[in-house]
């Protein structure tokens, strides 16, 4: 099955912007992957618009799809901050429903003047004085929060087959078997 254009755009965009390589990467964890994202390097104007883009496309999707209902984009400090950003500004530009929509973010420390606290914006339970995890597994767990992936593994694998060779597709379906890998 062919990926929807946004998503085949944006993995274009994170394999040509060198944001998506594949090889051997060591983990934190001390897993070694096949491939290796870094969030970091989405800092050209194009690369942006892209990751901001195809994320409003996935909040989209996902409204449309299951229901979801949301009052906040949130992005986590550091490089959560722009990306929560920049989607909240595709959000409205793309569909005017989503124009009242906000963006909120953690602080690594709490500020003890102006508006104090962790959270800068508002958050849902109004308590801004606690840390966000910064974990997928951590949000799901702690708040229940749905998690919507731009990209699953099985669709960098699905795309993959039009430009990588079958030794790089198959390092990463060994990858996703060996650790049950899938978000």
């Amino acid at each position: 099955m062919a990926l929807p254009q946004y998503k085949a755009d944006f993995l274009k965009a994170a394999i040509d912007g060198g944001v998506l390589k594949f090889g051997q990467f060591e983990l934190k964890s001390k897993r070694i992957s096949p491939y290796f994202f870094n969030a970091g390097s989405f800092y050209r104007s194009d690369l942006l618009q892209s990751i901001a883009h195809a994320f409003a496309k996935t909040i989209i999707e996902a409204v449309d799809t299951t229901g979801l209902e949301f009052d906040i984009v949130f992005g986590p400090a550091y490089k959560g901050i722009p990306l929560a950003t920049l989607t909240t500004y595709c959000l409205g530009a793309l569909e005017p429903r989503f124009a009242s929509k906000c963006y909120s973010f953690d602080r690594k420390e709490a500020k003890d003047h102006g508006e104090g606290g962790n959270i800068v914006a508002s958050f849902p339970d109004g308590d801004d004085t606690k840390p966000m995890p910064s974990a997928i597994g951590e949000l799901r767990k702690e708040y229940g929060l749905p998690i919507f992936s731009i990209l699953t593994l099985d669709d960098i694998i699905d795309g993959m087959k039009s430009f990588a060779s079958e030794t790089d597709i198959k390092n990463i379906e060994e990858y996703r078997a060996k650790y049950k890998a899938s978000d």
